[in-house]
């Protein structure tokens, strides 16, 4: 009989990919969520739990009925939230994996690589914060309670619907006008780009292993490029030659765009490389098979072929006029 898991989420940029590899593996995979995506649609073969994360009434009435071998928890982002969920869950699976993010670690960055063991200490931004807090949760429960708890680190994990730049499409349609867009720092900062292909082939390698109960696990791949390099890749594939790029202080961007700031001073504006041996160490073989540059034309040509998903922001595009000293 076939291994199951739950995806709480299963429609977002990595669990998508990973409900979908779940599958081809052959776990009989149930996805969780309010079943609205445009973007992505349940992934065919997945069976789908229609209900509301925070409707606790719907959640109870949706899965009583339900047991999993594994549950993976994508939308947890709070310690209550999380609590909740495993109160649920927690007693009816033989592992249960929070998806947690690779931002929680220390920042400034202080040793290079990044392991597992890393400080996670994370001043600048909330959402790091509460996932480190909801990582303390969940190790409280493994040691108290004895919860098969698993710990998954993604960092920043794309594929075609995402947009990685600052100023997303914004940025593509300063392009391909010729005008400027920024980049912060000097663009010399290194950074990981991570296709969610790539991260689900490792993710599934932890789906039902139970050497990873207790432990905390990050997934990125190979490449390491800086801001630079990431700008000029995704012009390239816009049909740019010659980009303009125009440097800014993190800080100065952070004032004239305050939504971004908290994820741009605690995670994008410092170098990040990662030292993986642990992750592939259970999924052994993996090698990166989606570059940055295949990953850029893929955004380019999704976006350009969904233009409702390529959506430009005037706010955004006046914000970038005003850093690069454009009237």
């Amino acid at each position: 009989m076939a291994r199951s898991v739950l995806f709480i989420g299963g429609t977002g940029t990595i669990s998508w990919w990973c409900a979908r590899a779940a599958l081809e593996a052959g776990w009989q995979t149930t996805v969780l969520n309010r079943g609205q995506s445009t973007m992505r649609p349940l992934p065919k073969g997945a069976q789908l739990i229609r209900a509301d994360i925070t409707d606790d009434a719907a959640l109870d009435q949706a899965l009583s009925r339900h047991r999993f071998d594994v549950v993976a928890d994508f939308l947890s982002f709070t310690p209550d939230r999380l609590e909740r969920n495993i109160e649920l869950l927690g007693d009816s699976t033989d592992q249960y994996i929070f998806i947690s993010s690779a931002s929680a670690y220390q920042k400034p960055v202080t040793t290079w690589p990044i392991t597992e063991s890393t400080p996670l200490i994370n001043p600048y931004w909330q959402y790091s914060r509460d996932k480190i807090a909801c990582e303390d949760t969940l190790m409280r429960l493994v040691r108290q309670a004895g919860l098969p708890g698993t710990i998954v680190r993604p960092s920043h994990t794309y594929d075609a619907g995402a947009l990685v730049t600052l100023g997303g499409w914004t940025d593509v349609a300063r392009l391909r006008e010729g005008r400027p867009v920024i980049v912060h720092g000097d663009g010399t900062s290194l950074w990981t780009l991570t296709h969610a292909v790539d991260f689900a082939y490792c993710f599934t390698a932890l789906l039902g292993e139970r050497k990873t109960i207790g432990g905390a696990y990050h997934i990125t791949g190979d490449e390491v490029l800086t801001w630079d390099a990431i700008y000029t890749e995704l012009a390239n594939a816009a049909g740019v030659r010659q980009p303009r790029l125009v440097h800014v202080a993190s800080e100065v961007i952070a004032q004239e765009l305050p939504d971004q700031a908290e994820s741009l001073l605690g995670d994008k504006a410092h170098s990040v490389v990662f030292d993986n041996s642990k992750v592939r160490a259970i999924a052994q073989g993996f090698h990166q098979t989606v570059p940055w540059a295949t990953g850029a034309r893929q955004i380019i040509k999704f976006h350009d072929t969904h233009p409702r998903f390529a959506q430009r922001q005037p706010h955004v595009d006046q914000a970038l006029d005003r850093l690069a000293g454009v009237s």
